[in-house]
């Protein structure tokens, strides 16, 4: 008589080590990833405070590439700002206007990086950045965006006080 069948024990042993592996692997890449995103926007977990007078600040770390970024919202929408005092308003890709709750205005010419550019006006009605909120400010929705990260141009930045030293930006109402 021949021994019953038995499961092949070096086959399970096997696809136990690579469902091992695979979890090893995942783990590592959510680990670099977390690294990754990290350097590229700092600012993840926002530094704020209240100065002497009373006003909330808002401090935010230089990414390696040079630039400011941070979350925040716009008319209740978490959303990513990269710091640019060179646009003239703030500047949303075209197609996020619907989920931020946004509507195309008059077409305006813009002077950008690439060229002359048609974007649209809009207003926002509420944007925040950690406890610092502006309302009612200038936007425009431009076509040719192809990020996801909203310009935070001189629109709103008039609206705010800002000082730069070293790798830190400081945000504040007036």
């Amino acid at each position: 008589m021949s021994e019953p069948d038995r499961p092949n024990s070096s086959g399970i042993g096997k696809a136990m080590i690579y469902i091992a592996w695979i979890l090893v692997l995942g783990i590592l890449v959510l680990f670099f990833q977390n690294i990754l995103e990290q350097r590229h926007n700092p600012n993840r977990t926002l530094v704020s405070s209240t100065d002497a007078s009373g006003r909330p600040t808002v401090e935010l770390k230089r990414n390696r590439a040079g630039h400011y970024l941070s979350g925040g919202t716009i008319n209740g929408h978490t959303v990513e700002f990269l710091v640019d005092t060179g646009a003239s308003d703030i500047a949303i890709p075209i197609d996020m206007a619907g989920r931020l709750g946004l509507r195309p205005g008059m077409p305006r010419e813009y002077q950008t990086a690439n060229g002359i550019v048609t974007a649209y006006t809009t207003r926002i009605q509420e944007l925040t950045i950690g406890p610092i909120v502006i309302r009612n400010v200038r936007a425009s929705l431009n076509p040719g965006m192809g990020s996801m990260e909203i310009l935070l141009g001189m629109s709103l930045l008039k609206e705010l006080e800002f000082t730069q030293r070293g790798d830190t930006l400081t945000l504040s109402p007036p």
